[in-house]
C-alpha cells in the first residue's frame, strides 16, 4: 500500500460520505445505488437518481482523463462474460437482501439498522470467503 493509494481512498471516502449525506439531508433519500439504478430500469427514475448514476459511471472516465487513475483495458482481456455473470449475481443478491452495499453498508449502518448490520456482515463475510478461496480475480 502506497501513500498515493491511501490518499485516493481517503478522497473517495470523503466524496462518498459527502454525496450520501447531501442526498439524505437535502432530499431525505437514502443513496442505495441498487435502488437508484433499479429506478432507471423500471422507468421511475427521478432526476437525482439519473444524475447520481451518471456520476458513478462518469467518475472513472473523468479520473482517467485527469491522470488520477489509469483505466484498465477490459477489451484487451475477454472478461465481459464473467463481469456480466458477476453483475447478475450482485443484482440477485441486492434483491434478496433488500438493498446493496451502499444502502446497507453506508446508510443503514450509519442509522444503526439491525437489518443492515446483518446484511453488511453477510456480504463482507462472503467477499472474504470468495477471496480466500481464490475466486476474487476477474481475469
Amino acid at each position: 500500500m502506497t501513500l498515493q493509494s491511501v490518499i485516493h481512498a481517503l478522497i473517495g471516502g470523503v466524496l462518498i460520505g459527502s454525496s450520501v449525506s447531501l442526498m439524505l439531508l437535502g432530499l431525505g433519500r437514502i443513496a442505495g445505488v441498487s435502488g437508484l439504478f433499479g429506478s432507471l430500469i423500471t422507468g421511475r427514475a427521478t432526476p437525482v437518481a439519473l444524475w447520481f448514476v451518471v456520476g458513478l459511471l462518469a467518475a472513472p472516465w473523468v479520473a482517467s482523463l485527469l491522470g488520477v487513475w489509469a483505466r484498465p483495458d477490459y477489451l484487451a482481456n475477454p472478461v465481459w462474460p464473467k463481469l456480466l455473470f458477476a453483475g447478475l449475481l450482485v443484482g440477485i443478491g441486492t434483491h434478496l437482501g433488500s438493498g446493496c452495499t451502499s444502502g446497507h453498508g453506508i446508510c443503514g449502518m450509519a442509522n444503526l439498522s439491525q437489518r443492515s448490520l446483518t446484511a453488511t456482515l453477510t456480504f463482507m463475510g462472503v467477499a472474504a470467503l470468495v477471496v480466500a478461496l481464490g475466486f476474487g480475480g476477474v481475469a
